[in-house]
């Protein structure tokens, strides 16, 4: 069966395997696909057909796990799950960021051309699908104010933001780099709420296909000196049951598959 004659096919991509491993245990008559190094796992989740993806750490493995997904899978939608660092002033620890567009921070070819933009696209920033932007947004402020564990601390009077994501290949883990980071993105006219690493290398390569895409990051940290404390607990404990009840309630709104 080729791309063509595929019913409609999601994708679920996270960095890190707990970030969806909740995802992988929901997973219906569950089949695994080496492709390319990768291990990918197709199924049903919620009544429709998706694949859950790694994409790995970083702008590079990104970018060839979301061409696989696109070009051996053919999947017509791409959705990204996992955890950021706060930027913006009232981006806290438990909320959630939803996308609004991309941008990578590390990006400098200047001066050949302005600083963040991506050469040849005459553009810094690459967009998120509106319409499933609005669902995932949607799907993401249900899931918060249903969640039966908001009383937990970490949790307690979750937000769920939406606006720019700044990716690197770089871990942001100290308040004076956070800081910089932060003013030379706002000097140039880019205020982002959050920064991760793999997003804007994902949102390219759909662009460049014509894949919708959507994405969202639960902050784990306020990428400064605390950003590597209890990380791998709350990626499990908090994160992973975000990716699920978030997830879930957005593949529940959407159309049933042909």
């Amino acid at each position: 069966m080729n791309a063509a004659t595929r019913p409609s096919l999601t994708a679920i991509l996270s960095a890190l395997p707990e970030e969806q491993q909740g995802l992988l245990e929901q997973l219906v008559g569950a089949q695994k696909q080496t492709v390319a190094g990768r291990d990918f796992w197709l199924g049903q989740l919620h009544g429709q057909p998706v694949a859950l993806g790694l994409s790995r750490i970083g702008k590079v493995s990104a970018t060839l796990t979301a061409a696989v997904l696109i070009g051996h899978f053919g999947v017509s939608r791409m959705l990204f799950t996992g955890v950021a660092g706060g930027l913006a002033q009232g981006v806290k620890v438990g909320d959630v960021v939803v996308a609004h567009d991309f941008i990578q921070h590390d990006l400098d070819v200047s001066p050949l051309f302005p600083r963040y933009e991506v050469p040849l696209y005459g553009r810094s920033r690459f967009p998120c699908d509106p319409s499933l932007t609005a669902l995932l947004a949607l799907a993401a402020g249900r899931a918060l104010t249903t969640a039966p564990d908001t009383t937990s601390p970490i949790v307690a009077g979750a937000q769920v933001h939406l606006g720019l994501i700044a990716s690197g290949d770089r871990f942001v883990s100290s308040a004076d780099e956070s800081s910089r980071l932060q003013a030379a993105l706002e000097g140039a006219g880019h205020a982002a709420l959050a920064v991760e690493m793999e997003g804007a290398a994902v949102a390219q390569v759909c662009a460049d296909y014509g894949v919708a895409f959507a994405a969202m990051r639960t902050i784990s940290d306020r990428a400064d000196n605390s950003a590597h404390i209890d990380f791998s607990t709350f990626v499990a404990e908090v994160a992973s049951l975000y990716a699920q009840r978030i997830m879930g309630e957005l593949l529940q709104s959407l159309p049933a598959p042909t």
